[in-house]
């Protein structure tokens, strides 16, 4: 079975499965384990507070075309994926690895800017980056990895498998305004230029949610995800690791004004399957969420309702019709 047929996400189960299976559960290692592979990072108790970790590439031609990314948006982006992920299980970034894989062709100044971008989003969340690797190759390739740590106990971090049928799905921010942006940039769709502007720069410098995750913990929310690969694929990871199913609102769900006024015929699926917003998903109670409202300076919105049952998800309209989309999110190994 090639890895086109078997799909992104079966592979990395195939590989936790190795990975899993080998390891000793008496080592020490094995029994400080928190959070295992499959989630947004991996936790373990360290002496003194939980630690956090998590790996992210961005590669030219799989993740960008060449010259869609500015070199400096491109370091920014790199680094503020990875920095999304700890703030998906509501941590604190502390340290960066960055390894680099470079044409000796690519100019130094290039690179210059590149680390200009990450230095100032590192800069903004008082992370460090204190090391890596540089090395040869055909076309650019950025792989970074971010140590962060989590204040209290094991239930203070957010997992996604601690969703529970009757608590409500609620996102942060707008979404789809990413991928209206890489719309915009691929050509795919037009907008005044101002909207412009805005959009392609959602794209291209997303902020990631670090102090929102932790005020999620601190208010009770033991469920997140970040969404990176579309709301409805991301979602569909919380359902798969909780064994539950969700009912989505498609007219619940936020969609900024720029969107819905210059791309108004893709809003909608761009809203549900573009991605790469980095918005945080997140599942409670009503009472949990209204304090969360209270507490959090962005936007939050409830857009439907976890339940029992298979693990799907249905997308209904506000007639309580059926709504079917199609495509739903990203997967690397998926014919395109």
């Amino acid at each position: 079975m090639k890895v086109s047929e078997l799909g992104e996400f079966g592979l990395i189960d195939l590989m936790a499965e190795m990975v899993t299976h080998s390891r000793s559960k008496a080592s020490a290692p094995g029994q400080k384990l928190i959070v295992d592979i499959g989630d947004d990072a991996t936790a373990w108790q360290g002496d003194t507070s939980i630690q956090l970790a998590t790996v992210d590439s961005l590669i030219e031609g799989v993740h960008f075309p060449a010259g869609l990314l500015p070199w400096r948006e491109t370091g920014w982006k790199a680094l503020a994926v990875n920095l999304s992920d700890i703030a998906a299980m509501g941590g604190i970034p502390r340290y960066v690895l960055v390894s680099l894989a470079l044409p000796g062709t690519t100019e130094v100044d290039d690179v210059s800017l590149m680390y200009q971008g990450m230095i100032e989003l590192a800069e903004k969340f008082k992370v460090a980056i204190v090391g890596g690797n540089v090395t040869n190759a055909p076309q650019v390739m950025i792989n970074i990895t971010v140590l962060g740590s989590a204040s209290g106990q094991a239930k203070h971090i957010l997992t996604r498998a601690t969703a529970r049928p009757g608590e409500k799905i609620a996102v942060t921010g707008y979404l789809g305004t990413a991928a209206a942006g890489l719309a915009i940039l691929k050509g795919q769709a037009q907008a005044e230029a101002e909207a412009s502007a805005i959009l392609t720069r959602a794209f291209r410098q997303p902020n990631p949610r670090i102090a929102e995750g932790q005020t999620l913990v601190a208010n009770g929310v033991k469920t997140a995800i970040d969404i990176s690969d579309g709301l409805l694929s991301d979602l569909n990871h919380i359902c798969q690791a909780s064994r539950v199913g969700a009912h989505v609102e498609i007219d619940h769900v936020p969609i900024l004004p720029l969107v819905s006024d210059n791309l108004s015929d893709q809003a909608l699926k761009l809203a549900l399957a573009g991605g790469e917003d980095y918005e945080l998903l997140f599942t409670a109670s009503s009472e949990v969420i209204a304090r969360v409202k209270q507490a959090i300076a962005c936007p939050v919105t409830i857009i439907g309702e976890i339940v029992a049952g298979k693990t799907e998800i249905a997308l209904i309209d506000s007639q309580d019709r059926p709504f079917d989309l199609g495509k739903t999110g990203w997967d690397h190994f998926a014919a395109r």
